[in-house]
């Protein structure tokens, strides 16, 4: 099994730095967990983002360490969140992690799904 370094295909703000080791320390994940960012079908518009920690990257998987966070992704997911950036807002309109991605054609009005 291959890593790859790749450090522009996926960005992540400081925030949301911050707020993934947050979630960490919270929920005791080990340090050596990464985040496993990816997209599967699903949702008004097509496809729908997913988040989860992961103890180890899988076979085909781009490992991208960014912001002292390290994620992992699929093949298929990186052809999707290549030059997505992942940010986190605690603002008026609720708090969560969204994904910034120039790919999307149309998204739905919730901002979880997406399509290309």
């Amino acid at each position: 099994m291959t890593t790859t370094q790749i450090e522009s295909e996926i960005k992540i703000t400081e925030k949301a730095a911050k707020e993934i080791m947050q979630i960490m320390k919270e929920n005791s994940v080990p340090d050596n967990y990464g985040l496993r960012v990816g997209v599967k079908g699903g949702g008004c518009s097509g496809l729908t983002y997913t988040l989860g920690f992961d103890a180890e990257q899988k076979e085909g998987d781009t490992v991208i360490e960014v912001n002292d966070v390290r994620l992992y992704v699929d093949g298929k997911s990186l052809f999707y969140l290549t030059g997505t950036e992942l940010d986190f807002t605690d603002g008026l309109d609720g708090k969560g992690f969204v994904f910034n991605n120039p790919n999307a054609t149309k998204t739905c009005g919730c901002g979880e799904s997406f399509g290309v």
